[in-house]
């Protein structure tokens, strides 16, 4: 019973971060895909992220044929790279994001000790997912469709 109550518990705070995270994916100037991520560690979120342009550049993320510049930062990148710019860290952190990890930023995440991954939609290549659970790392999809 216990563990009952412990799951859904946890699927009530990850369903609020995954929406968090896409609300926060709206902040994107990305006009062919919007991503959102947020990290949480001991249930408190400690960085943010969405897809977009480094600071200093231009907020524009495609180029005149629709394709993506290739200095856009992917959303995980982004909140991995302020948390890498505070006092925190992310071993141990949950990482919330709105379109599964790209193999460059499986990377990343598990080189920053995030231990768990919840993501809402797939990415084309599942090759960024195989390797963060052959790395050991907890991966949950969640389609958010099928909780209104």
């Amino acid at each position: 019973m216990e563990e009952n109550y412990n799951k859904n518990k946890q699927l009530r705070y990850d369903l609020a971060y995954l929406k968090m995270a896409k609300e926060w994916s709206k902040l994107s100037h990305c006009i062919r895909k919007q991503v959102g991520a947020l990290v949480v560690k001991d249930r408190m979120i400690i960085s943010d992220g969405y897809n977009g342009s480094p600071t200093g550049y231009d907020n524009c993320c495609e180029d005149e044929d629709g394709k993506t510049l290739w200095y856009v930062l992917h959303a995980e990148a982004n909140a991995l790279m302020k948390i890498a710019k505070s006092t925190n860290n992310a071993n141990g952190a949950t990482l919330y994001i709105t379109l599964s990890p790209c193999k460059e930023c499986s990377k990343l995440i598990l080189q920053a000790g995030i231990k768990r991954v919840v993501y809402c939609n797939g990415y084309k290549d599942k090759d960024g997912l195989n390797f963060l659970e052959e790395s050991g790392i907890d991966v949950t999809f969640i389609r958010l469709e099928d909780y209104p």
